[in-house]
């Protein structure tokens, strides 16, 4: 994200213009990267206004916290950790792509939470991302928990 005190300087270097799509110095396409998609300055300015550098701050730090916490449960319950958990992402995979595709299917069938599946090195894996304001640290273990717990039932399944 940039904040730019001068929108013409924005505008130029953000310019996206072609033949088929031309429109003002001060277009929101000439504004942002994700010219396709809404603005998101309107939130940020929100969160900004509400919490303070000093809750922002404080939220993603926490949200960094929740994230190597669900690292640590989940590689104790034995599932592997892909990345090294630094931001609010947890990447994991469980023994092999088709277990891990089950446990997926059982985290999204359950209804108490989800997240999605993806591909790492060729490998099924799961992603987790922390980023509600509302996520604690009870949510984390009963995360922990859920996932352990489906993992096991799952792993008798052929």
């Amino acid at each position: 994200m940039a904040i730019c005190r001068h929108p013409g300087a924005l505008s130029t270097a953000m310019n996206a213009e072609a033949v088929y799509s031309v429109a003002s110095q001060d277009a929101q396409k000439n504004l942002t990267l994700e010219f396709s998609r809404r603005p998101r300055g309107i939130p940020v300015w929100a969160a900004l206004r509400t919490l303070g550098r000093e809750g922002v701050a404080a939220m993603v730090e926490q949200h960094c916290a929740l994230a190597r916490q669900i690292s640590t449960g989940l590689q104790e319950a034995g599932f592997e950790i892909l990345n090294r958990v630094i931001l609010n992402q947890v990447l994991f995979r469980s023994q092999d792509d088709e277990h891990t595709q089950r446990v997926r299917e059982a985290v999204q069938g359950s209804g108490d939470v989800w997240f999605s599946g993806t591909l790492w090195q060729g490998k099924s894996a799961l992603r987790i991302s922390v980023c509600s304001w509302r996520t604690q640290e009870e949510h984390t273990v009963k995360l922990v928990v859920l996932l352990k717990q489906l993992c096991q039932q799952t792993q008798f399944v052929r």
